[in-house]
């Protein structure tokens, strides 16, 4: 049974999350690269405030060998997601850097020809998000709340004037 530090620091990164664009499908023609990106790296910084924040109840000595929290929370900052950033963030930083003059940053990004390559693990980073996700709602006693990408209008089903 999950210590009440445990169920409050699991809540806090289940919403830190839930609410990134880095646990919504990003479709080849929208969004940013970087954006995913930026919004992995900052998963570091937040992870380690809730691991600062709770303390040592987040990984007691008396449990070094179950699963908790901080052990959930090291893995996944160490293994999955160090790993990723550290291939990727420079990959895409020196193609950012050659941007011409006059070409947005959008344009360049999807010029770039690694960027499906990237795309992909970063799909098989967001899933693994979405499993810590579930499991972190587990460890809150909180319903799961998958975020859905919005869904464009039908235009069959449009209403007005015309």
């Amino acid at each position: 049974m999950p210590a009440k530090a445990e169920a409050e620091a699991a809540w806090e990164l289940y919403t830190e999350l839930i609410s990134r664009v880095s646990v919504v499908p990003l479709p080849p023609d929208q969004g940013l690269l970087r954006d995913a990106l930026t919004s992995l790296y900052s998963l570091f910084d937040t992870t380690r405030g809730i691991l600062r924040k709770y303390g040592p109840d987040l990984a007691p000595r008396h449990r070094q060998d179950d699963i908790t929290f901080g052990r959930v929370a090291f893995g996944v900052l160490n293994t999955a997601l160090r790993l990723f950033m550290t291939k990727w963030h420079p990959e895409l930083k020196d193609w950012e850097f050659g941007r011409p003059a006059g070409v947005g940053p959008l344009a360049h990004e999807r010029a770039w020809a690694r960027a499906g390559e990237l795309r992909a693990e970063l799909e098989e980073v967001r899933v693994a998000l979405l499993e810590l996700a579930k499991l972190l709602a587990d460890v809150a006693n909180v319903a799961y709340f998958f975020p859905e990408p919005p869904t464009p209008p039908d235009p069959e089903n449009r209403r007005g004037g015309g």
